[in-house]
């Protein structure tokens, strides 16, 4: 993908690097100007690098290599905001993971729709060592993905996701439907 780009200017041509005499002469002017040609889209390149490991401006290429980085991968099939979102909120994804908060917002994310996430869980505390344990016995989860579209809604993909970020002995229950 990365190359010679015809027409790119090196901002630092090599002959302006050599000695007067040099200068002048126009068989170096033209060696030196092959050169420049060759280190026009490096310099390019280093000269945006922080736009390079940006995902909201990242080339397309470079997007799945950032994917990488973080963990993700990426769905050929989705548009390129989508695939940019994941990428782009990939570590706050995993520094909620494991939560109801982490998992609607991820399953946000990754389909576009708002998501309703139900568990039978709970949390508290008591000085009272005898006090009733909160949430329900039996523990399970359920999950609704609102969407305009359903035909386009990755559903294999939501139902992956909430089984790798609920703990294993939670039964759990995946809906897609339309708002």
């Amino acid at each position: 993908m990365r190359g010679t780009v015809v027409g790119l200017a090196n901002s630092s041509p090599f002959i302006a690097m050599l000695p007067a005499i040099y200068q002048e002469d126009e068989f170096t002017e033209r060696f030196t100007a092959g050169f420049d040609d060759v280190m026009a889209p490096i310099l390019a390149t280093l000269d945006c690098l922080i736009d390079y490991v940006d995902p909201l401006v990242a080339p397309e290429d470079f997007l799945e290599w950032l994917s990488g980085w973080v963990g993700i991968e990426l769905d050929e099939g989705w548009p390129i905001e989508r695939r940019r979102a994941v990428v782009s909120s990939a570590v706050e994804m995993y520094r909620m993971r494991g939560t109801v908060a982490g998992l609607r917002a991820n399953l946000e994310v990754l389909t576009g729709g708002t998501v309703e996430v139900v568990d039978s869980g709970g949390v508290s505390w008591s000085k009272d060592p005898d006090a009733p344990l909160p949430g329900e016995a039996s523990p399970r989860l359920a999950v609704r993905v609102a969407v305009d579209d359903v035909s386009a809604a990755p559903t294999d993909l939501v139902a992956a996701a909430v089984a790798a970020a609920k703990p294993a002995h939670v039964v759990h229950r995946v809906e897609v439907v339309r708002p």
